[in-house]
């Protein structure tokens, strides 16, 4: 394929993961994103004349002294914000036995989101990662940069194969310091063993829930887990050899073992379990979404619930 060519599919791939996005966000999300995540205070507006029922710890008395007659200030809410999204682009992620993988997944989600804060006039910025930050784009506007933003979730070709989502949470810290919304993207198996077979080895009450929790304290985050059904549970096939993406290491199981398949269901149902659980006790919302099926419905559950909070 010629670089010409390696263009245009690339241009293609970012035009139809925006198709499809944008009727789901005109749909439902523009107005439920406005209410969900609101601006971090309140700006002046105007000074106007007093009026009868109008609260009087607002009157300007500057003004009202100026003017011989009293006077208000009026304010309006901080609108614009700042959506950072964080994608894990680890090589576990470049996995799918359905129509996708987790990574086209994330990609999608995330243009539905950057196309609810555009709609919104808000900033949209990105932080790719791996075992290290292989790419930050600092927060902007526009539909040219959200495309942009896209194109390198689909296509940037990381250095890095494993993970290290603590790292990215702390890069992060440093660059964004005013309050943002931050959509962090992960399959979250973090371990550097086979996470296909020994997944509850998984670490979750250490480094990374303790940066979790931080980066919580400082910002709106919010953990989208991106699974698939091949992660959850194995198909009896006999057999089989199974590498682990990040590491590289390789393990021959025997998938026709009854006991296996359903000892690997449970350790991997009991690890998921664990870490909503931690996220729940830290007040971090947490989403769930899978590479078989639709994520509109999740992605609407959740913009829902965040409604009823408020």
């Amino acid at each position: 394929m010629t670089e010409a060519e390696k263009t245009r599919a690339i241009l293609k791939k970012v035009r139809q993961v925006e198709i499809r996005s944008r009727k789901f966000v005109d749909d439902t999300l523009v107005g439920a994103y406005h209410s969900i995540f609101k601006g971090a205070g309140i700006d002046f507006a105007e000074v106007r004349e007093y009026q009868a029922g109008d609260d009087v710890r607002s009157i300007d008395w500057n003004v009202t002294a100026r003017m011989d007659r009293p006077f208000l200030k009026t304010y309006q809410e901080e609108r614009e914000l700042t959506l950072m999204l964080m994608v894990d682009l680890s090589a576990s992620g470049d996995f799918g036995s359905q129509n996708q993988s987790k990574r086209e997944l994330a990609a999608e989600v995330a243009c539905v989101l950057a196309f609810s804060a555009t709609r919104n006039n808000d900033k949209v910025g990105l932080l790719l990662f791996t075992d290290e930050v292989e790419l930050y784009i600092a927060p902007k506007k526009g539909r040219k940069h959200v495309l942009r933003v896209i194109r390198e979730i689909l296509f940037f070709e990381p250095e890095g194969k494993k993970t290290n989502i603590p790292n990215a949470l702390r890069r992060l810290n440093r660059l964004q310091k005013r309050k943002a919304i931050c959509f962090l993207f992960s399959d979250f198996l973090t371990d550097e063993s086979l996470s296909w077979i020994r997944p509850s080895s998984v670490d979750t009450k250490g480094e990374l829930q303790r940066m979790l929790r931080l980066t919580h304290q400082r910002h709106d985050l919010i953990c989208i887990e991106l699974t698939d059904p091949r992660e959850q549970a194995l198909p009896d096939v006999g057999i089989i050899t199974l590498e682990d993406a990040e590491s590289g290491e390789l393990i021959e199981v025997n998938t026709s073992n009854r006991r296996f398949r359903d000892l690997y269901a449970f350790q991997n149902k009991q690890r998921m379990e664990l870490f909503a659980k931690e996220l729940k006790r830290s007040g971090i919302d947490h989403l769930l979404l899978t590479t078989e099926g639709s994520y509109v419905k999740e992605l609407r559950s959740f913009f829902n619930r965040r409604v009823q909070r408020r």
